[in-house]
């Protein structure tokens, strides 16, 4: 049925991510690929444990949903059996739980079985073990985030595991042993570590299907079902008494039957991602240990990220071992299986991680600016512990560069610094008190001043009023020009106030050649009108004088004319 579908149980919803590194940060074994500012999961580091779908404040990590499987299988017209967790007496109130097994018929189970069967004959045969080979420390294999992380990250560790199944495929073996192979079983828990643990070779068709109970709610609300309105019946398997623990710390011991005052130097349980990691780094050096129960999520599974939030961890504790004292006097040992049915395989993961040379961890620390080990703050911003486990990620693929807080905040600094250094036009910033904190090498040559200024107020060099409108709060930013006569000056200033930090900032902007051009401008434009004003006039009195000189001469003409025709006529004559 998993073929067909992704392996990848948990991924990032890349529209949600916000680029805060908090899942990184959380995740216990970095399986969180840094790429252009997104977090996504690598599938191959990934133990599942889903630590990240619990910690993202933007809700951007998700596991797969696998109600569409669930529905195919109720649909395949098999039989169809659940074998719900311990856990779900955490989840579920008292009267949910009455009808718990109904709602469930309801989506189509035909029977309905509970998990702590197989958690009972796990106990039963881990204790065998111990008594026959109790010369090193065991570890319980009922969390398969712990087997995940053992396999990837410890695998000198995995001789050490329990060669027990855990209660969920211990169950579903015992399911398909009643029920036939052709039946199917789906589980239903907190974990979505369980998720991965059915799709191994050596587990395939065992449990056919798991859902958390995250996802149960949702199935039930798509259908309709409500709680309310489904009678009280019991589950088709009595619950097994101590075996009902199992979510707890300390659940496997107390169910096998062995010391559980907490206080036995040979038995321990582990609970928590840090407590797991810190046990199983000093396991080869420690061998006192019989068995150490390590369960990955805080308090247990009833913390499992497969749980909705609606009740705080000690009120789950409290209901489930509420649950389990109300089962007290209906203690049950169920009948030993066939050994065989519990047998369980674990395997060294090799090729996780890339090994990285000294010289590429000292490229990487060269091109984020930590050639000098006192660069190397060891923060923790980008999510990594060290700057070293950071490189060391560069390399791999898994981070980048730009992760470095410190770094980034250098290089913004520098490019500030040049911003404010280069600029031609002059910057000033004050305190609260009008006093000089910094200025610019274009505002010192503006004003004929050196660093000499700083601490001086702002009077030393100008008039202070536009300055104290803005402290006073009579204005929040002022855009006005201003004449400077000691420094032949005219400034376009912009000035505004910085609330947070209580200082001001000014600009000053160069226009007096802007000015002085302007003026140049003006002044031959005045001297151009002028002259075409006076050549006009000049021209009009030239063409009067010469139409006089044309009036004349033509009168003249005309005369001389009149004289010339008259002498004709007289000669004629």
């Amino acid at each position: 049925m998993y073929d067909s579908i992704s392996r990848q149980i948990v991924f990032t919803l890349t529209a949600r991510c916000r680029d805060c590194y908090r899942c990184l940060r959380a995740c216990p074994v970095k399986a969180i690929r840094m790429e252009r500012g997104q977090a996504y999961v690598d599938e191959k580091r990934c133990i599942a444990c889903g630590t990240c779908i619990r910690e993202c404040p933007q809700n951007a990590k998700s596991f797969r949903h696998d109600i569409d499987v669930a529905q195919r299988l109720i649909e395949s017209g098999k039989t169809v059996v659940a074998s719900i967790a311990p856990s779900f007496a955490a989840v579920f109130n008292k009267w949910q739980i009455a009808r718990l097994a109904s709602a469930l018929r309801a989506l189509g189970f035909r029977y309905v079985g509970q998990t702590s069967h197989g958690a009972y004959q796990v106990s039963a045969y881990t204790l065998n073990i111990i008594k026959k080979n109790g010369s090193k420390p065991y570890i319980g294999t009922a969390c398969p985030a712990v087997v995940n992380y053992i396999e990837k990250y410890k695998p000198h560790l995995v001789e050490y595991l329990v060669p027990i199944v855990s209660p969920m495929m211990a169950h579903g073996r015992i399911l398909k042993e009643r029920f036939g192979n052709d039946a199917k079983v789906i589980f239903i828990g907190p974990c979505v570590a369980k998720k991965s643990e059915i799709i191994r070779d050596e587990n395939k068709g065992v449990v056919d299907c798991v859902l958390t109970f995250k996802e149960l709610t949702m199935w039930l609300n798509q259908k309709g079902i409500n709680f309310s309105n489904c009678e009280e019946s019991s589950f088709d398997e009595r619950p097994v008494h101590l075996a009902q623990l199992y979510p707890l710390p300390g659940g496997m011991i107390k169910t096998a039957g062995l010391d559980d005052d907490g206080f036995d130097i040979k038995l321990l349980r582990v609970e928590s991602i840090n407590n797991v990691k810190s046990i199983l780094d000093s396991l080869p050096e420690d061998s006192s240990y019989t068995l150490i129960e390590p369960l990955f999520c805080s308090q247990g599974c009833i913390n499992g990220p497969g749980i909705d939030l609606e009740k705080n961890i000690f009120e789950k504790r409290k209901d489930l071992l509420q649950y389990d004292m109300d089962t007290k006097e209906i203690h049950i040992i169920p009948k030993m299986e066939d050994e065989r049915l519990f047998y369980g395989q674990y395997r060294k993961v090799e090729g996780i991680s890339k090994e990285v040379t000294e010289e590429e961890i000292e490229k990487v620390f060269e091109k984020t600016g930590k050639s000098d080990p006192h660069q190397r703050l060891n923060c923790g911003a980008c999510g990594y512990d060290s700057c070293r486990e950071k490189a060391i990620a560069v390399v791999q693929g898994m981070a980048e560069p730009e992760m470095c807080i410190p770094y980034m905040k250098r290089l913004a600094e520098r490019r500030t610094d040049q911003i404010f250094n280069t600029t031609p036009n002059g910057i000033v910033i004050l305190d609260k008190e009008l006093k000089i904190l910094a200025v610019n090498p274009a505002f010192k040559k503006f004003f004929y001043c050196s660093d000499a200024v700083l601490g001086k107020h702002i009077s030393y060099l100008m008039d202070p009023a536009p300055f104290e409108k803005l402290i006073t709060g009579t204005a929040e930013s002022l855009d006005i020009t201003r004449t400077h006569k000691h420094y032949n000056l005219m400034c376009r200033e912009l000035l505004y106030i910085l609330k947070q930090e209580q200082q001001i900032v000014g600009i000053f902007i160069n226009i007096t050649n802007q000015q002085e051009n302007e003026k140049r401008l003006k002044e031959i434009k005045s001297q151009t009108i002028q002259q075409a004003s006076e050549l006009l006039e000049h021209q009009i009195k030239m063409a009067q004088t010469i139409a006089q000189f044309l009036g004349e001469s033509t009168a003249r003409g005309e005369e001389l004319v009149r004289k010339l025709m008259s002498l004709t006529e007289d000669n004629e004559s």
